[in-house]
């Protein structure tokens, strides 16, 4: 298994052409944030709006509509009770699962509406929703980021046999579309047509609520507007920075916020565009 390292930042993060505008980062479209759930979806628009994406919409429960503009004014909301294909179907990325609940015709209806050319990230509900339910994966550009529990529901690997590369490698050879699989662990795997990436990086300071959901945030936000390098390099990217920020962050405090790895995403970015 290769080790990621700081290169990754170097080869993906590139200054932005003069002649751009906010299309030309890329359109994220964000399902989740049940009532009790709001924050996930809320703390997935803030990364992935300050990790750079054109343009972020969230789908959530009305309930969040005010927070959620209170702490991110540059997103758009619109109620996940409405009939979202039309916008599923003109988003470049799509995001679904944190906060998520059991809300199942969700996922149902956002997996049989993507296409194949979009970049589709599952996570926290939708994992599981799709695991208990046997749900077909789409055909579409396909990311998955469960942390232990999740993949052993989805892939039958226990987490017990979870540190063994084969076997992952393996599980994820059976989906009927591969996927890229963020396996979220303490030093959490990266499994791609490429190869498997070991992140060495982050600590216990990243124990907190949220975490997750900034996570997919910031892959959102760089799937979306690095179309000039790989979806995995991008992948891998987005992973390492999320925890590159929190050890610059412990490096002053006991336990490092979601919401802060969010706020610091700009000016540690440009570090490294070139």
């Amino acid at each position: 298994m290769k080790k990621l390292t700081e290169n990754i930042l170097y080869q993906v993060i590139k200054k932005r052409p003069e002649q751009s505008y906010k299309g030309t980062y890329g359109r994220v479209l964000i399902i989740g944030g049940t009532k009790q759930f709001g924050g996930a979806a809320i703390m997935n628009a803030l990364a992935s709006v300050h990790s750079g994406a054109g343009l972020v919409t969230v789908a959530t429960d009305p309930s969040n509509f005010t927070a959620l503009h209170s702490h991110l004014p540059e997103a758009m909301v619109i109620n996940f009770n409405d009939d979202l294909i039309p916008y599923i179907q003109s988003h470049d990325v799509i995001l679904i699962g944190s906060g998520l609940g059991d809300r199942l015709d969700l996922v149902k209806t956002t997996f049989a509406a993507v296409s194949a050319k979009q970049i589709m990230i599952v996570d926290g509900s939708a994992l599981t929703l799709v695991a208990a339910n046997h749900l077909v994966w789409p055909i579409s550009r396909l990311i998955i980021t469960p942390h232990q529990m999740e993949w052993q529901r989805i892939s039958d690997v226990p987490i017990s046999q979870q540190t063994f590369e084969a076997l992952n490698s393996s599980a994820r050879a059976h989906f009927n579309v591969k996927p890229i699989v963020v396996l979220k662990q303490f030093h959490t795997q990266i499994y791609t047509d490429s190869g498997s990436f070991e992140l060495t990086i982050g600590g216990p300071y990243q124990a907190t609520g949220g975490m997750g959901d900034t996570l997919a945030g910031i892959i959102a936000g760089f799937v979306a507007q690095f179309s000039n390098t790989s979806l995995a390099d991008n992948v891998l990217a987005a992973v390492y920075i999320h925890s590159a920020i929190a050890d610059e962050l412990a490096q002053q405090s006991f336990v490092t916020l979601p919401t802060q790895i969010s706020a610091k995403l700009p000016y540690f970015m440009k570090k490294y565009a070139n």
